[in-house]
């Protein structure tokens, strides 16, 4: 029969390599079960659909601000290209003949707007281009094809809108979701032991993340690209204005000539 240990040497030993296996293992755990994959891949399925459903959205953000970014220096390019042959002091038929009749972008589409409702107003018999209200229509002809136009450059900008505040919540109900789930195998194991806690929580903790990363360029991007946006659409109204001025005023000219060749 062997003698206890007086001093307890055996017991500590024994505690020690319990606790050098036990960080072990634990080390073994976090290296080979804590990767972005592994935490997706171990994750209950209400978890996996939470995180599958942000990466959609994470995605369908990202296509939606290159869609943006390629739309927003297109047309602006375009106008800027556009401006320069209305400026050029070439004939405005000849402008609208070729880009305002059937525009392609949407300068030439306010530009074509305006001058279709002046050329529609000089053809009505007798009326005075000066003092027949052919000023308001073709600003409100102006007014309408802008607002249309940023219409549809603003398309799918309500999806940014929507996911900037909704991804977070969405990511927390996941990580809720996650540790309640971790508590439910701890209570069935009857182990409290980190290394038993860690993964769930990982995983739980996991989807806020995903919620984060989708909502965060989704939301600096809305203002982003709506303060673009409305950059652009004051470009076509201080556009549309000045060129329903240059019509009133070649309307006040035209009937001047009228009243003057009367006289």
């Amino acid at each position: 029969m062997e003698s206890p240990d007086p001093d307890g040497t055996g017991s500590g030993q024994e505690k020690t390599v319990d606790h050098e296996v036990s960080s072990s293992a634990l080390g073994a755990v976090g290296a080979a079960g804590l990767s972005p994959l592994d935490l997706f891949l171990h994750a209950s399925i209400v978890v996996k659909l939470v995180m599958l459903g942000l990466l959609l959205s994470s995605a369908g953000v990202w296509a939606i601000i290159a869609e943006k970014i390629i739309l927003i220096r297109r047309v602006n390019r375009e106008a800027t290209e556009f401006e320069d042959r209305f400026w050029s002091g070439g004939s405005l038929d000849d402008l609208y003949d070729s880009d305002g009749a059937r525009p392609t972008h949407p300068m030439a589409a306010v530009f074509g707007a305006a001058m279709g409702e002046w050329r529609r107003s000089a053809r009505i018999p007798g009326i005075d281009l000066a003092r027949g209200g052919a000023r308001e229509r073709i600003e409100r002809a102006i007014d309408i094809t802008v607002q249309r136009e940023n219409d549809r450059l603003s398309r799918r900008l309500i999806f940014l809108a929507t996911i900037g505040p909704v991804a977070p919540f969405v990511g927390l109900f996941g990580t809720v979701w996650g540790i309640m789930h971790s508590f439910a195998s701890i209570a069935a194991m009857h182990n409290t032991n980190l290394s038993v806690v860690a993964p769930g929580i990982s995983e739980a903790l996991f989807a806020t993340a995903i919620g984060l990363v989708t909502a965060i360029p989704a939301y600096v991007a809305y203002n982003v690209i709506g303060n673009s946006l409305e950059k652009f659409s004051d470009r076509m109204e201080g556009f549309g204005t000045e060129f329903a001025a240059i019509l009133s005023r070649q309307s006040e000219e035209r009937a001047d000539e009228i009243s003057s060749g009367k006289a």
